[in-house]
C-alpha cells in the first residue's frame, strides 16, 4: 500500500492510495482506493462506506471534480468514503492479464483485499455500496462467501440484477459463435459507443454471456453464488428505478429476495412511490432529483444501520447540509 496523492478539494481532502494485494495469479494488479474526508476536521473518521462503481464508469461517479456526488455528500454528512476503482479504471492501471478480468476476479480476490486495506485504516467493519455492475460484484462477494459479516456491516445495491433474460444467449450455435468473434478483442469501449468513459475488458462480457447462457448460473465453476446468497445474513438494501430499462425492477426484486438476510428493505424510485419521476440506470444516482430525493434517504439507511453514538453525529451533520 502506498499514498499516491493527497488533494485538497474545495472543503474535501481526496487521499488516494494504490493497494498491491498480490492475492491472485495475476501480481500486477494494482487498485486505486480514493479517500474523501473533511478539510475541516481531517483526523475524524467517520462510519466507513465503500462506494463501487459500475461497469464503463470509475470513481468520478460518486464525486465529480467540483466535489459533487453521493460520495461528496456523505463525506459532508461525517461518512468516512472509501472509493475503490477496478481494475484498469481510472486511477487503476491494467494488469497483465487485463483482458481476461472477470467479476470473479474482482469479488474473490479485490473486494476482500479492499476491505482489509479500509478495516485496517478505520478500525472499523464498513458498509458497501454499488451501483450496477459495482453491485452485482458485491452480490458475487456475498454469494461466495468471499466476503461476510466481519467485512461487511451491510449492503446497499443500486439498479444490480442477474435475472434478466437474453433469449439469443439461450441458443448454443448463437452463443457459441458471438464468445468466438468477441474473443478476439481486448476490450469494450465505452466513449466509442457510448457507454461510459472507461473501458471494460472481454472477460466480464464473456462472462456474463455465462451467466444467461442455455444452461448459465451465477457463479463460476467452483462456487454457485445464486445459491450462496440465501446463507448472507447482512442488513441489505436493493433499490430499482422505476424508469430503468437497463435492470428492471422485477429482476432487481428476484435478486432482493434471493438473498437470505432478514433485514432488508427494497425500493422502487418512481412517480407511484412517490418520486418526482421514473429514475433511469444513472439518474437514480446522479441527477439533481437524486440529489434532493435519494442521497437523503442513502444516508439515512446507513444511520439505522449503525450504533447509535455514530449515527446521532451524522445526523446532525446531514441534518446542515
Amino acid at each position: 500500500m502506498a499514498l499516491i496523492s493527497a488533494e485538497r478539494r474545495g472543503d474535501l481532502i481526496e487521499d488516494v492510495y494504490r493497494l498491491k494485494p498480490g492475492n491472485s495469479m495475476d501480481f500486477t494488479v494494482e487498485l486505486a482506493v480514493t479517500r474523501l474526508g473533511q478539510v475541516a476536521a481531517p483526523d475524524v473518521r467517520g462510519v466507513p462506506v465503500i462506494l463501487l462503481h459500475g461497469s464503463f464508469s470509475n470513481r468520478r461517479f460518486w464525486y465529480s471534480p467540483k466535489g459533487i456526488g453521493l460520495g461528496a455528500y456523505l463525506a459532508r454528512a461525517g461518512f468516512d468514503v472509501w472509493i475503490p476503482e477496478m481494475r484498469g479504471h481510472g486511477l487503476s492501471a491494467r494488469n497483465q492479464a487485463y483482458r481476461h478480468n472477470r467479476v470473479a476476479d474482482y469479488a474473490r480476490y479485490d473486494l476482500p483485499a479492499i476491505a482489509a486495506f479500509v478495516r485496517e485504516q478505520t478500525g472499523q467493519v464498513p458498509h458497501w455500496i454499488g451501483h450496477s455492475l459495482g453491485g452485482t460484484t458485491l452480490a458475487a462477494a456475498l454469494g461466495g462467501h468471499y466476503l461476510d459479516d466481519g467485512q461487511v456491516a451491510s449492503a446497499a445495491l443500486f439498479g444490480s440484477q442477474i435475472s434478466r433474460t437474453y433469449w439469443p444467449l439461450k441458443v448454443p450455435p448463437l452463443q457459441w459463435s458471438a464468445g468466438l468473434l468477441l474473443k478476439r478483442f481486448e476490450h469494450v469501449s465505452g466513449p466509442r459507443f457510448k457507454r461510459g468513459p472507461e473501458d471494460e475488458p472481454m472477460g466480464v462480457l464473456l462472462e456474463s454471456m455465462r451467466w444467461h447462457g442455455l444452461f448459465g448460473r451465477f457463479g463460476d465453476k467452483k462456487d454457485d453464488w445464486w445459491s450462496g446468497l440465501r446463507h448472507v445474513h447482512v442488513p441489505l438494501l436493493c433499490v430499482a428505478g422505476a424508469g430503468d430499462h437497463q435492470d428492471p425492477e422485477w429482476a432487481c426484486r428476484e435478486l432482493f429476495e434471493q438473498v437470505g438476510s432478514e433485514q432488508k428493505e427494497f425500493w422502487c424510485l418512481g412517480r407511484r412511490e412517490g418520486f418526482s419521476e421514473d429514475f433511469g440506470h444513472v439518474q437514480m444516482l446522479v441527477s439533481k432529483a437524486a440529489q434532493a430525493q435519494v442521497w437523503p434517504k442513502v444516508a439515512d439507511w446507513l444511520n439505522r444501520q449503525i450504533k447509535p453514538s455514530h449515527a446521532e453525529s451524522t445526523l446532525n451533520r446531514v441534518a446542515t447540509l
